[in-house]
């Protein structure tokens, strides 16, 4: 029997410095707590004690092990366990607080925030201390962006093992190295995402928001999250100017953050406004909103600036995978819930912190199709797919064809396991999709002015799996359950 190649011991070096920035990140809500709810305290010190006990045992695992590039298959455990981490160590914070029943719902609560998902156990989130809501909305924020790739900017302890762990954190996303180096090219990201969160923050302060609930809704849009600090989300405030800005930086938020370096760095916006996959995105988003709202207007009599307003804050929301509503829209009509409910599957762009297939991918998928139906009307031609002017290659459809098999086995098979759990089919299908896709709120009992913590422990698990697994697009987790992978 072949041996194993992997080197545990450097992972588990490299692993050790991720927790403890983890631990560095929980001093955020500790130093909150110092200065208003000392209540909630001594859980957010537990937490903390363990995770830096964590990152301590597995930094000593490691320690004097000789450092050298990961290997390709190392990269991709790496990221998957750096996940499985920082979804385990970040629900402690919630477990040992008041407002969760059990470890289960910490998990969900905080895999749900890292994987930038949205989906609360919470039936009343306004009753959250103010440390707990920074810890769930800073966990969209740094989630958002990845947490392979803060890593990589802040670690100099990855080394020359970075590219494959940026490899591995944005499989099949089309990654461009936008700097020579990684570790330059994920700092340059991150001062991007750093200015368009302090600049939303700023307008949500000018539009009326205090500054704390203008920060915690700056992170979870920036990290098209959907965590908010109020139990209706958005809809509480009833403030169109907090709703278009939303929805503008959500729209942002949504686009690959290669264009927002062109754009803000480059100074290229001819660059950016050619990119075809830009132009699909906003394309698909005016015409879902257009019709949505056409139908909020003529069916519900709705005045048309409100559903306007209505149709494409929602549109915007779920294409970026945000999560945040202002409306209860499993009462709109059935036209409008479904095309919802088909925005999920597409999602952002890629290389954005949205969720998704990839607005890419599908247009590719409407090219495939289309060859498929020249190749039937004329068998003996030859037919090249072409996407924003450039040749794509058939390994890359056939790994389309591949991932998006992964994703219909995966929803088929979380549905089972939610409807064998006495979930209704509705819910079963919508919780699953809005899991595996990084949404949030689904339909049914998981609908948008609804919440996941009526459901069973196994769901919970299982939807927490689907999370990972979307947030990794699927090769990335799933390869590790294959035999070869383990072996020579």
């Amino acid at each position: 029997m072949a041996a194993l190649i992997i080197d545990l011991r450097q992972l588990a070096w490299l692993l050790g410095g991720f927790v403890a920035a983890l631990a560095g990140a929980m001093l955020l809500p500790i130093g909150l707590a110092l200065g208003t709810d000392r209540a909630g305290l001594g859980g957010l010190l537990q937490a903390l004690l363990l995770t830096a006990l964590g990152a301590l045992l597995l930094l000593g695992l490691g320690y004097r092990r000789r450092r050298r590039e990961l290997r390709q298959r190392e990269a991709v455990l790496l990221v998957v366990l750096i996940w499985l981490a920082v979804c385990g160590f970040g629900a402690l914070p919630f477990h040992f607080s008041p407002y969760y029943a059990g470890f289960t719902d910490a998990v969900f609560e905080a895999t749900s925030g890292f994987t930038t998902t949205g989906a609360t156990v919470l039936a009343d989130v306004d009753r959250l201390s103010q440390p707990l809501h920074l810890w769930r909305t800073l966990s969209h924020w740094l989630g958002g962006m990845g947490i392979v790739v803060l890593g990589l900017a802040i670690l100099p302890l990855i080394g020359q093992g970075g590219s494959g762990l940026y490899r591995a954190e944005f499989s099949g996303a089309m990654a461009e190295r936008l700097r020579p180096r990684i570790v330059e090219t994920a700092r340059s990201l991150w001062k991007i995402y750093l200015l368009l969160t302090a600049t939303l923050f700023l307008c949500l302060l000018a539009a009326g928001m205090s500054a704390f609930d203008a920060l915690c809704h700056a992170f979870s849009t920036l990290g098209t999250g959907g965590f908010s600090t109020r139990t209706a989300s958005i809809a509480a405030y009833h403030s169109p100017v907090i709703e278009y800005l939303l929805i503008l930086f959500m729209l942002l938020a949504g686009i690959s953050f290669i264009q927002h370096f062109r754009l803000f760095v480059e100074r290229q916006p001819q660059a950016v406004l050619r990119d075809y996959e830009l132009r699909a995105y906003l394309l698909l988003i005016g015409c879902a909103a257009a019709v949505i709202s056409a139908s909020l207007v003529l069916q519900d009599q709705q005045a048309w600036e409100p559903a306007l307003r209505a149709a494409l804050f929602q549109v915007v929301s779920i294409v970026s995978s945000t999560g945040f509503v202002t409306a209860d829209y499993a009462a709109w009509q059935p036209l409008a819930q479904l095309l919802l409910l088909l925005l999920m599957f597409v999602g952002g762009c890629t290389g954005s912190t949205a969720g998704g297939l990839k607005v890419a991918r599908a247009a590719l998928m409407v090219r495939l199709i289309h060859r498929e139906f020249r190749r039937i009307a004329e068998p003996q031609g030859v037919f090249r797919i072409h996407l924003g002017g450039a040749a794509i290659p058939e390994g890359t459809v056939s790994g389309l064809l591949n991932l998006v098999f992964l994703a219909w086995m995966l929803l088929i098979a979380g549905s089972l396991v939610l409807a064998a759990s006495g979930v209704d089919v509705l819910t079963a299908l919508s919780a699953v999709i809005a899991c595996q896709f990084n949404i949030g709120p689904g339909l049914g009992g998981v609908g948008p002015m609804a919440h996941y913590g009526g459901l069973s422990p196994l769901a919970k698990w299982t939807l927490s799996f689907c999370m990972i697994a979307g947030r990794l697009e699927f090769y990335t987790l799933l390869v590790l359950f294959t035999r070869p992978f383990w072996r020579h």
